[in-house]
């Protein structure tokens, strides 16, 4: 039978609680139980040693050995590299923040594994395994609402290092009835604090304060999704209902190169929130 954790997508876990729901040890990034009939893999982007990336969904996972050239035997390596054949269900976990251990879901090989060269802390070049996995399911709709309650009690920092996490370029789309494009709701939220309730456009206040209380804007995308514009804090500003019709409607030279010079300052108003609250965080 299927191990079942119990826990949903976006669910924070300490080592501890990991290590005691899977069976499996409490060190090290690759963690198998043969308990749970699990492999757990945790991308760590708090530490620099490894170098894992999303791309288009897909998340670029640097294998296990951390001194010389990686291999497949006698190691985890193997495990991951046989997944979809050896009926060990592969559950990934994301660290964003130290010591907090975010669930992503159960993930399956995306292609092939490949080898590529990293360096290491001291300089040196060495061969070390890839494996490409995404997520069995795409984040559904109920995920999304958790993750943008969650954006609204983060610090500015924490925001930034989720924004920082997703090192897509653009958002591709993902095919349901029509193209649905996924969009970052920490990002969301960073560009509607550097707004501070109002629009980025016409300079008018928030039309109303929506359900949790916060000044109701929209994200809009200077070069849209669509036309591959990418999912970040330069090309992102915060408008209320009516612009956000108004630039899509007229999509006019104007509007954007209005929107895009608002882009541009909100890259620089961000580094001034940053550093504010390194400040005052400063004993």
């Amino acid at each position: 039978m299927e191990f079942n954790p119990g826990i949903n997508i976006g669910d924070h876990l300490t080592n501890n609680e990991l290590c005691q729901l899977f069976k499996c040890g409490n060190m090290g990034g690759m963690r198998r139980s043969k308990k749970t009939g699990t492999l757990v893999i945790i991308s760590d982007h708090t530490k620099n040693f490894y170098h894992d990336e999303w791309k288009d969904g897909v998340l670029h996972y640097t294998g296990m050995g951390k001194n010389g050239d990686q291999v497949l035997e006698g190691n985890q390596n193997g495990t991951l590299y046989h997944s979809d054949t050896n009926g060990v269900n592969v559950h990934l976990f994301e660290v964003l923040e130290k010591s907090v251990y975010t669930y992503k879901g159960i993930v399956k090989l995306a292609a092939q594994p490949y080898q590529a060269a990293q360096e290491t802390f001291d300089g040196e070049m060495r061969s070390v395994w890839i494996f490409p996995v995404k997520p069995v399911l795409d984040i559904e709709e109920w995920a999304i609402e958790v993750m943008e309650k969650e954006a609204v009690t983060l610090s500015n920092t924490e925001l930034y290092k989720r924004v920082k996490a997703v090192k897509c370029e653009s958002r591709k789309p993902r095919t349901v009835e029509t193209k649905v494009y996924d969009r970052d709701p920490y990002l969301k939220e960073l560009v509607k604090r550097i707004a501070e309730g109002k629009c980025q456009y016409c300079g008018e206040t928030a039309p109303f304060i929506d359900k949790n209380g916060e000044p109701y804007l929209e994200e809009h995308h200077v070069t849209w999704l669509a036309r591959g514009g990418s999912d970040t804090i330069d090309n992102v500003v915060a408008v209320c209902p009516n612009c956000h019709t108004k630039a899509h409607v007229l999509d006019d030279d104007i509007t954007k190169i209005t929107l895009e010079e608002v882009a541009k300052q909100n890259v620089k108003r961000l580094k001034r929130l940053l550093a504010y609250e390194r400040e005052i965080k400063t004993p």
